[in-house]
């Protein structure tokens, strides 16, 4: 695919639509596209994160690993983002992602990642909305498992 093909792909995601053209070019210049067959993984729960993965099309599943085995936790899919809570912490990654069908994914290295951010500050308050959005849900979903353990007697 051509650069511009590449450009085009960032505009069309909420993300990156208020960017400049010429940073998206170097987004693009600097990032890898990246094919997964279904059950691959994108990234997994330990290793270093190195580069976050924008989902151009496709589904992912987000597993953690439990007591009990691996757990689904989420789903991800076209314009969504993995990878990049371990780049903004610099620690080890807190999940494991799997291809459920065909994924295309930009691969943003963390360089590229932590200077657009730094660069555009538009993208920073989006990224800070999903990464709440997610601490929300989480929230509400472990508040809802408090409530089936204390109505079930468990605690």
């Amino acid at each position: 695919m051509i650069l511009n093909d590449e450009v085009e792909l960032l505009r069309k995601v909420p993300l990156f639509s208020g960017v400049q053209p010429a940073k998206l070019k170097l987004l693009a210049f600097t990032s890898d596209r990246m094919v997964f067959t279904p059950g691959q993984e994108l990234m997994r729960q330990g290793d270093v994160g190195d580069a976050a993965y924008l989902i151009l099309s496709g589904d992912a599943d987000i597993i953690i690993d439990s007591a009990n085995g691996p757990l689904k936790v989420a789903q991800i899919g076209k314009n969504d983002f993995a990878g990049e809570m371990a780049i903004l912490r610099g620690v080890p990654r807190s999940a494991t992602v799997v291809a459920i069908n065909e994924v295309t994914t930009l691969k943003i290295t963390k360089e590229a990642f932590l200077q657009m951010l730094e660069d555009t500050p538009r993208i920073a308050l989006e990224v800070l909305r999903v990464l709440t959005q997610r601490l929300e849900a989480t929230t509400i979903d472990l508040s809802k498992a408090r409530e089936k353990m204390h109505a079930a007697g468990i605690e």
